[in-house]
């Protein structure tokens, strides 16, 4: 004998089920499948409510809970959306890479006045270079003219 008493089913003899039962249970599903549909056409039933609360899950149709950290995610109309949302706290790094770039445009501005020292340097190397260049410019003009001369 196999420990804990238990016999295996095998070598039973087999149960089969009498056909006339097989058509009353068949006959019962049926009639509760037309029932079922004019249940659920009653105008009294609110199906409108369910369907705004979301399915719960597990147990939580069981009990009822108040945890204040659980957030319940609510669905958003397209026309309840806001476009432009209120302006928000810049970060550090944020506000310091505005800055920045605002300083750089600032110091451009200046830089193409010729107010910044950089600027008046590149003017006055520049002025340099010009007169630099007129003069070889005036050497080449005479010493044409002074060959045109011997010629």
């Amino acid at each position: 004998m196999p420990r804990g008493g238990k016999r295996g089913h095998k070598g039973r003899a087999k149960q089969f089920t009498n056909p006339d039962e097989i058509d009353a249970q068949m006959k019962a599903e049926k009639e509760k499948a037309r029932d079922q549909p004019e249940n659920a056409s009653d105008p009294d039933s609110d199906s409108s409510e369910d369907d705004l609360e979301p399915k719960k899950k597990g147990v939580e149709g069981l009990i009822e809970i108040e945890n204040p950290n659980r957030v319940v995610q609510k669905n958003k109309k397209v026309t309840a959306l806001d476009l432009n949302p209120p302006n928000r706290e810049l970060s550090r790094r944020e506000r310091e890479e505005i800055e920045k770039q605002q300083a750089r445009e600032r110091y451009m501005k200046l830089h193409l006045e010729g107010k910044t020292e950089q600027a008046r340097a590149d003017l006055a190397r520049l002025a340099i270079i010009r007169k630099q260049r007129e003069d070889a410019a005036k050497k080449r003009e005479n010493e044409k003219k002074g060959k045109e001369a011997k010629a």
